[in-house]
Formats: structure tokens, C-alpha cells, sequence
């Protein structure tokens, strides 16, 4: 045998099971298909973050968290399948996968990575705050009950350099053999046992992190090992096959959309598991954004950000009606996004003014972060002064998609142009009626209370300290004249996540569609749909992405080591 343990993707699951493995004293090929420079994955360029349950921050900040919400909360989100709970039907292993990462998000978790070097900004996030409850038979409503998003001090990059620098040490000491420009394209089965992996090997190439590189075959080789891992990511950048995989009941993805990963998840690795005999599950599960924006400096093909808004912007669709209630920025990304492809949109709004957005918006990724990035406190200390962060303002000042009016009748103008000038886009936004909707919210906020849904959520934000001092603006007129002048920003769809995947044991063995393990295949990562092949079930709470590939690198990793 060339080695123990092949791993496929040296992404951060990648990274984190081939570290545990060559830890115990095994000899792991790690391949890629990118160049050296992409060495990471997707997790450099996140914000960092992570669901923790009662953490020191937290209770720093007077959140009262437990293990018992965080799972009611996650039961809320997740809709697994009835029978789950007790280790019956298709969610049976998700389940039990959610099961263990609660507890280890509020266990060994963060003192794991604490002791690795990984530290966290103070300052607490709330994402996916939610607001309605399934039905009676899921017990809990959507969403977190307390703020969880711990961001990493340092953002993705600093979630993966004790991993990398692991990776390079067991390199040095001959353990891991790291292979860029490899593609894997068959599992070799013998016996009906994967044994090893056929790869194509790629043309050198200088792409910088992220960046198309060339898919030129020059050779291919193949590689024998007693395991092989599958951490090979989900299908984000591959917009074809998640059109195709897309839940019917929930419309259809549009023909234009953004993507928030590099080209290089593609989805293919998936395909070819599939072929030697795994089961793939829950294909129609994906975690995608609805606020995605075009980058003014693309890294990859239809390179997108994501805009992570605080509560107060109305949140119109493509004929510039406003999305029903809990459907406001923050509370429900995935119900706002169906409410967008069942519509067949392929575009959103979110109209504000300048106050609100140099207040409330805030743009997701390591590269729109250089303060947190950077680990810069002087640039830092500037999200708590008047205007909007760098990259923000950046993108108000040379974004087309950012649209500026003084009134209401205007900004529609400005609206209906820029859908207008968009091959296949459709809506046509009222100017009267645009008006209406913004005298009706001010007539609310003017009267000190108000019963509109909304206004009622944005004011209970601000009872969280962290909500009142960074993310939330003062309940204001959007018509207020030093507020303004009013704004429109086009939402556009930006892939991201599978939430699906290869169906895998409690300890990562992936499983036949039978059910039966089919023996030398292991997966991690998105691959397994963070674990299980879906533990997130139907919906995700934010930071259990980058939690979900280091929870299965961990446990698969030292569960291989011991067989």
C-alpha cells in the first residue's frame, strides 16, 4: 500500500482528519486538485464563524445558554424525519451526528481549538434569529434562542492555521504526503472494498488562492490505501447541478446567480462515490443566500458576498412587495430565499437609508473583514464610530447594485432600470406604491411603539447590548433627512452550502443505499452533509458550517486512527 489513508480535499475537514490520522501515527496521502496556494479550502475565505454554547463570551455578555436550548433549537431548525430520534429512517444518523456536535459545541470544542491558538472576538453575533414555530410535533420554533456566532479572531484564516502548520510538521516528518494537482476520478474497489483512488494529474498553475485554475491533464496515477476519505465539498460553485437538485416545492433556483465558493466545488467527487456503490442522501437539501451581491473584485467565476444585515431594512421582492413576517434580514435566510424561487425571481431588495447601512451592514468573508482578518485593533475600533466600515463604504461608493434616490419614486425609477437592463430579469417595482410602504413603516416607527412586525422585532434587537452598540440602528424614520438619502440594493441568490451528502455512520463510514457499510470509505466535511449525510436536516443555524467540518475531521479521523 502507498500509504493508510488516502484523503480527498485538503480542505479544512481535509486538513483536520489528516492531522488526527498522522497524530496517531499513520502514513496519509492528502490530494487536491488546486495548486499549493489554495491549501484551506473554502474555510480561509469565511468569516470565521462558530456555534458555541455557553461560552465564556457568552457569559461575559449576560447570555443565559445551555446544551438543552441549543438542541430544542436545532430540533426547531432541523425537521428531521419522524423515527430519527430513534435511530429509524433516512434522518437516523444525522440526527445522531447533531446529537454529539451540540454536545461538543458546548463541551471540549472550543478549549480544543483554544488550546490550538484559535481565539474569538469578544462580541458575540446573532444569526438566523428566527420567529416561527413548524408545528406542534417539532416542540420549538426556528431559529436561535440566543446569540451563538463566535467569530474567530483572525476569521477563516486563523480557523485553519493550526491544521495547515499540523499538515506541514507531519510532512517534514515524512507521515503525510501532500499532492496538489490531483483530481480524483474513480474509487478502486476490491472485493467490493475501495482501496484506493485513480487520479488525473493536473497542468502546474500559478492561480492565486481561489482563482480558476486549469483543468490541462498531463498524467494520471493511482494510489492504494487501507481507507479512503471523501472531503471533497458540496456542489456550490457547480450552479447546473444544484438547478437540477433544487426541492420542486420550493420553486426553482434562478438562471443568474451568484456564487459564494471557488470554482473548484464542483460536485463531481460526490458523482463518483455514488459510482462505486455509496448512497447519496438528501441531494435536495442546500444551504444558498438570498443577499448575495456581486464583487466589485472577483476571485472566481461569479464571485459573490454576502451582506449580513442587521434587522431594520425592508426586505421587498422583485415587484417590490415586502416578504411576510418573520422574513426580515437576519431572522430566516433559507424561507427568505424560497419565498424568492417560488416566486421564479431571480432578485430582491432591501431599501434603507445611509444611516441604516452605515449602522447595520456588515459583509460576510475573511477578505471583506481586514480589522477581524488582520487582527487589527486600531482598524477595528472604527466599527463603533459614525459611517460604514471600509469594505461596506467601498461597496456603496462602486457597486451599480447600490442605488441612491431621495425619495421613494426615484429610488423605484432607479430600480426598474437596473432590472430592466438585466438580460432575463423580470419585476417592475410601483413608484407609488413603494411610497406607500414607506410612509406605512414610518408611521410606525414616528409613533413610538408601533405594531408592525418588523419594527417590533428591530426594537427587541436592541435589548441584546452587542445589537444596540454594532448592529442595530435606532428605530428612525426612513424619510428622516440627516438619515439619509434612501437606498436600494439588489439581492441576488448566492450558492453556498449542500446540506446533503454521502450517508455515513456515527463514525463516518459511509454507508450503501442498503444501509450496509460499504468497507474503506469514510467521509467528512460538506461531503457528509456535515455528518450523517444531513445533520443540519432541512435547516441550518449560522457557524455550524466551519463547526461541522472540524466536528467530523475530529471524530472520523481518530475513529479511523483506531481501527
Amino acid at each position: 500500500m502507498d500509504a493508510d489513508v488516502i484523503v480527498i480535499g485538503a480542505g479544512l475537514s481535509g486538513l483536520v482528519t489528516a492531522t488526527e490520522l498522522t497524530a496517531a501515527g499513520r502514513r496519509v496521502v492528502l490530494l487536491d486538485q488546486e495548486p499549493e496556494a489554495s491549501l484551506g479550502g473554502q474555510a480561509w475565505w469565511s468569516f470565521g464563524g462558530l456555534f458555541l454554547v455557553d461560552s465564556p463570551e457568552q457569559r461575559r455578555l449576560g447570555v443565559h445558554d445551555s446544551a438543552e436550548l441549543a438542541w430544542a433549537d436545532w430540533l426547531g431548525s432541523a425537521r428531521f424525519a419522524p423515527g430519527a430520534e430513534r435511530g429509524e429512517g433516512p434522518d437516523r444518523h444525522g440526527y445522531a451526528w447533531a446529537q454529539h456536535f451540540v454536545e461538543t459545541a458546548s463541551g471540549d470544542l472550543r478549549s480544543w481549538l483554544h488550546a490550538k491558538g484559535v481565539r474569538w472576538f469578544p462580541l458575540v453575533q446573532w444569526a438566523e434569529r428566527g420567529g416561527y414555530a413548524f408545528g406542534p410535533d417539532h416542540g420549538t420554533a426556528h431559529g436561535n434562542t440566543v446569540p451563538r456566532f463566535h467569530v474567530t479572531w483572525g476569521t477563516g484564516p486563523a480557523i485553519i492555521e493550526p491544521f495547515v502548520q499540523a499538515a506541514l510538521e507531519a510532512r517534514s516528518a515524512g507521515r503525510l504526503d501532500l499532492r496538489f494537482r490531483r483530481r480524483a476520478v474513480e474509487l478502486v474497489l476490491t472485493d467490493g472494498r475501495v482501496t484506493g483512488v485513480r487520479a488525473e494529474v493536473l497542468a502546474d498553475d500559478d492561480a492565486v488562492r481561489g482563482a480558476p485554475s486549469t483543468r490541462e491533464v498531463v498524467g494520471t496515477e493511482e494510489i492504494s490505501a487501507g481507507a479512503v476519505v471523501v472531503a471533497s465539498g458540496g456542489i456550490g460553485a457547480n450552479h447546473e447541478l444544484a438547478r437540477s437538485r433544487w426541492d420542486r416545492a420550493a420553486g426553482t433556483l434562478p438562471a443568474r446567480m451568484l456564487s459564494g465558493v471557488p470554482d473548484s466545488t464542483d460536485g463531481l467527487m460526490l458523482g463518483h462515490a455514488a459510482d462505486a456503490g455509496a448512497a447519496l442522501v438528501h441531494e435536495d437539501r442546500m444551504w444558498h443566500y438570498p443577499e448575495g451581491i456581486t464583487n466589485h473584485s472577483p476571485v472566481w467565476t461569479n464571485h459573490g458576498i454576502r451582506i449580513l444585515p442587521g434587522p431594520s431594512s425592508l426586505w421587498l421582492d422583485a415587484d417590490g412587495r415586502r416578504l411576510p413576517a418573520p422574513l426580515f434580514p437576519g431572522f430566516d435566510a433559507l424561507g427568505a430565499l424560497q419565498h424568492v424561487t417560488r416566486r421564479g425571481d431571480d432578485h430582491s431588495w432591501f431599501v434603507l437609508n445611509k444611516a441604516i447601512m452605515d449602522s447595520e451592514f456588515a459583509l460576510s468573508g475573511s477578505e471583506q473583514n481586514p480589522d477581524l482578518t488582520g487582527k487589527d485593533v486600531r482598524l477595528l475600533a472604527q466599527r463603533v464610530l459614525p459611517g460604514a466600515v471600509g469594505p461596506v463604504a467601498r461597496f456603496a461608493r462602486e457597486s451599480p447594485e447600490f442605488l441612491w434616490a431621495d425619495t421613494p419614486e426615484e429610488l423605484a425609477g432607479a430600480m426598474n432600470a437596473l432590472t430592466e437592463a438585466t438580460p432575463g430579469s423580470t419585476g417592475h417595482v410601483d413608484p407609488a406604491a413603494l411610497a406607500a410602504v414607506v410612509r406605512a413603516r414610518d408611521a410606525q416607527v414616528a409613533s413610538g411603539l408601533g405594531k408592525d412586525p418588523q419594527v417590533v422585532a428591530t426594537r427587541a434587537a436592541r435589548d441584546f447590548r452587542v445589537d444596540k452598540m454594532i448592529r442595530v440602528s435606532p428605530p428612525r424614520p426612513l424619510t428622516t433627512p440627516k438619515d439619509g438619502p434612501l437606498l436600494a440594493v439588489r439581492l441576488s441568490v448566492l450558492t453556498r452550502k449542500t446540506l446533503g451528502g454521502l450517508w455515513c455512520d456515527p463514525s463516518g463510514r459511509v454507508l450503501r443505499p442498503d444501509g450496509s457499510v460499504l468497507d474503506g470509505l469514510w467521509a467528512v466535511g460538506e461531503a457528509a452533509g456535515f455528518g450523517g449525510g444531513g445533520v443540519h436536516g432541512h435547516r441550518a443555524l449560522e457557524g455550524t458550517f466551519l463547526g461541522g467540518c472540524l466536528h467530523t475531521g475530529r471524530v472520523t479521523g481518530r475513529a479511523l486512527a483506531a481501527v
